[in-house]
């Protein structure tokens, strides 16, 4: 994916340090610039100033990508 934002509300596949690969929808930011997420497993929110990992967008998800 291109270094483009994200969409607010759009879901994207994300690839984490460990090897992991999770879905995550986008929030949007927050009034000081940080974007927010929901993992759409377990319906975590957080900011991407929280993670301690480093992690990824691999591709945005579309109905005909959904696992």
């Amino acid at each position: 994916m291109p270094n483009r934002e994200p969409t607010v509300g759009d879901e994207y596949r994300i690839a984490l340090c460990s090897g992991e690969v999770r879905c995550w929808r986008y929030l949007g930011p927050d009034p000081s610039g940080r974007g927010w997420w929901r993992d759409a497993e377990t319906l975590y929110e957080f900011s991407e100033d929280s993670l301690m990992y480093a992690w990824r967008v691999v591709e945005k998800i579309t109905p005909s990508s959904v696992r």
